[in-house]
This record gives structure tokens, sequence and C-alpha cells, in this order.
């Protein structure tokens, strides 16, 4: 049995979606092309209709990993969630010690996270570092950039 897939509301609700997508456009669009690319003639020298069915193949293993993320979700929806400790889901703002700056980040599942956006990775080294914490906390991370200091300023589920 495959682990757990853990994501916010918001991430299974992109999942939903993108599995919806590749179904209804991508697969629908991918059938209309292996036909064009049939029309022309001999599939042996056919250079569309063998992208085609690359791109077939890949349809089909995409739609199998979403349902399979969508069958193995534990969906968790921070809003419902309250608490003092950094865990899944919750906002987190932190203070870097070392240049004053205030950054906030939503801890969340693989496919939601974008570091630019604020949204930050469970597996990644920072949330592990962040999990289990609680305001006033200082952490201690080591970034690829160097060693970086922070304190937990607040937690908040949203």
């Amino acid at each position: 049995m495959s682990d757990s897939f853990f994501t916010t509301t918001r991430g299974h609700e992109q999942l939903i979606a993108r599995l919806k997508h590749v179904k209804e456009v991508e697969r629908m669009d991918n059938v209309r092309d292996i036909e064009e690319a049939r029309a022309h003639g001999d599939l042996k020298e056919n250079a569309e209709y063998h992208a085609a069915k690359e791109k077939q193949a890949w349809i089909v293993h995409e739609i199998g990993l979403l349902e399979d993320k969508l069958a193995r979700a534990r969906v968790i929806d921070p809003s419902k969630l309250s608490g003092d400790k950094v865990t899944f889901g919750c906002h987190v703002t932190v203070l870097n010690i070392d240049s004053d700056d205030e950054t906030v980040f939503q801890i969340v599942g693989e496919d939601e996270a974008d570091i630019k956006s604020g949204l930050l990775n469970y597996k990644s080294p920072l949330a592990k570092a962040l999990i289990g914490k609680e305001e006033g906390d200082e952490v201690l991370f080591q970034a690829p950039g160097g060693e970086r200091n922070y304190e937990i300023v607040e937690v908040a589920f949203k």
C-alpha cells in the first residue's frame, strides 16, 4: 500500500481540476491529433503520428499519477485546525534574525509548493525544521546559501 499523499483543500481542488483538464481537454486534443496524423498516410515515417502517440502515452501516465494521488490523498483543511505549533497547512511568520526580514510561509503538499509564493513543501528541510516549533522558538536552518537563523513570530490557521 502506498503512503498517504498530504494536500490542503486548495491543493486537492487543483489536483481534481488538473485531472479533469487532462482527461477532457488534453486527451481529446490528442485523439484528434492522432486521427489527423493517420490521415497523412504511411505511419512508419509519419513524425506527427509518432509524436502524437508519445503524447498519448504521457497522457495515460499523467492520468494514472493524478488518480493515484487522489486515491491516496489526505486532505487537510487548515481553517479547521488550531494550535500553537507549526503543522501541515498552517501559515507561519518567521523573522530572519540576521537580516531582520519577515516572511510568511504556508506548509503545503509537494504538488502545491511554490517558494516564490510562500508555499513551502512539508518535506523540505526548512519545513521540517519549522514543524513542531511554536511562537518565540528559534530555528537554525542550513540553507543552500549558508546557515540561517529564524524566530517564529506567528503561527496561524486560515
